[in-house]
């Protein structure tokens, strides 16, 4: 008997739908079905779960199915906190960059990793998260893991923000731009991406940096060894909002700092025969083979 954890886009209604049907492969095949409380009242609200339990955390699952897009995903590997539970992400969503199933292929895929064998019939990819480390007026704020990206940027419309780069210690530059986005591997495919930054294979681990909008001749993207610290003080005067995967972290005035560098904890996806990612990458792009 295995501990499946769930979670759902909870405005998608294809994927409440899947969400019922894992509960219920779950149900028939001797399987613990845990779900976020958050989740729950989306998930019943067409009728009972019977046996489903409810955990904020997702403590002392053995797998994480994930239902929706990229921005559950995120949400997912936010929930385990860098515990290396794998997570089988569903795709309901547009692009689906992070996700290893479409739709109707989610009970067979959790069929396929709940009675298969690691290296025959699915592979686990360790993804590299980001560490993300704040200061402000001298205290220290706390700290956050990303899968994606650690992106500071500008608060108001019409004004571009300076930010001091230091790498390991040593001054590099002082960009003036709309922001500035460090990626993982994984992330090079959000928001930096958008931002002209290369794509990186997600079994790399590295940092990327890439300038959003930059208003300086020197534009180009970096990417470093991940033992590598990256350090940015918010220079001039304006303020600047730091977001991790996309969610507000702090706002940070002046003189605050942001450390980036590589996690030790990783995300563990699960991937599937025939799903490598500069395979997905051809799908969402729709490339010719010549």
């Amino acid at each position: 008997m295995g501990r499946v954890g769930i979670a759902i886009h909870r405005f998608r209604e294809d994927a409440v739908a899947t969400g019922r049907e894992i509960i219920e492969w779950c149900a028939a095949h001797g399987h613990v079905p845990v779900v976020a409380a958050a989740d729950l009242p989306t998930l019943s609200a067409s009728g009972g779960l019977p046996g489903v339990e409810t955990d904020d955390l997702l403590e002392g699952i053995d797998v994480l199915v994930s239902i929706g897009g990229d921005g559950t995903m995120l949400r997912s590997v936010r929930t385990l906190d860098g515990r290396p539970v794998p997570v089988i992400g569903v795709n309901v969503g547009l692009l689906g960059y992070l996700t290893a199933v479409e739709q109707g292929q989610a009970v067979d895929a959790l069929e396929a990793f709940m009675s298969g064998a690691e290296g025959r019939d699915f592979h686990l990819d360790d993804r590299m998260l980001v560490r993300v480390r704040v200061w402000s007026s001298g205290s220290y704020l706390g700290e956050r893991r990303a899968l994606n990206e650690v992106v500071v940027e500008k608060k108001e419309a019409g004004h571009t923000v300076r930010v001091a780069v230091e790498i390991d210690g040593a001054a590099f530059s002082t960009y003036a731009a709309d922001g500035l986005i460090v990626a993982s591997p994984t992330g090079s495919t959000a928001y930096s991406m958008s931002a002209r930054g290369p794509i990186l294979s997600p079994r790399m681990r590295a940092l990327l940096v890439t300038p959003v909008s930059p208003h300086m001749l020197f534009d180009r993207s970096l990417v470093l060894d991940p033992s590598e610290r990256i350090r940015i003080e918010v220079t001039g005067h304006r303020h600047v909002n730091v977001a991790v995967d996309g969610e507000l972290m702090h706002s940070l005035r002046p003189g605050d700092v942001v450390e980036v560098d590589a996690a030790e904890e990783t995300a563990r996806f699960v991937r599937f025969e025939g799903m490598r990612f500069h395979q997905i990458l051809k799908s969402k792009f729709g490339l010719a083979d010549r």
